[in-house]
């Protein structure tokens, strides 16, 4: 019994609630649509090449702006619908130049026909590479890395190691024959 009396208490307030009057804000934007979305729809389809979605876009947001000017338009005398169309217009002709001022979009179908490089031959190739390095001494090893993979100068790379110019030459040279020899082992010619 009580839970009746409880639920028929708050089956009141609920329909209180949906019943109050709408803003006043409200009740102007329902005004401003019933009255004049129809014929700015009709100007704008005309602005916009009969493009329809876009009519419609531009007309609800015509419609946002004058809600967020609501203020504004409710104390205005006279019809609102000259500041409205301007509104659309403005729109209308702000798309416009926003579209020439972008760069045209360009079809991607193309690039789907370019090759991609295979980023599995590129690992299988850097691997193959790394367990040829392994091979090498230490010495040729360093000189290989700091003058091929860090693209430093026959003297910067003897600066760096702290050897002459000369021996970082020779190590080259060497590093090189035994590099090429450990990789023709792993079935890689050039």
């Amino acid at each position: 019994m009580r839970e009746e009396s409880a639920v028929a208490d708050e089956r009141p307030a609920r329909a209180r609630v949906s019943a109050s009057p709408p803003e006043p804000d409200e009740e102007l934007m329902r005004a401003l649509y019933r009255e004049h979305a129809r014929p700015l729809h009709a100007y704008v389809l005309r602005l916009v090449a009969g493009d329809r979605q876009r009519a419609e876009d531009i007309v609800q947001e015509t419609l946002i702006r004058a809600w967020k000017n609501a203020a504004a338009l409710a104390g205005a005398t006279g019809s609102v619908r000259p500041w409205l169309v301007t509104v659309a217009r403005r729109i209308v002709i702000d798309g416009h130049r926003s579209r020439l001022a972008r760069p045209q979009e360009v079809d991607p179908a193309p690039l789907e026909v370019i090759p991609a490089e295979d980023e599995i031959d590129r690992a299988l190739w850097l691997m193959t590479l790394s367990d040829a390095l392994g091979d090498l001494t230490p010495a040729h090893r360093q000189v290989l890395v700091e003058t091929y993979f860090k693209g430093r100068t026959v003297n910067e790379a003897a600066e760096k190691l702290g050897i002459p110019s000369g021996t970082v030459r020779s190590r080259v040279f060497y590093a090189l024959r035994s590099m090429k020899l450990a990789l023709e082992e792993r079935g890689v010619t050039s």
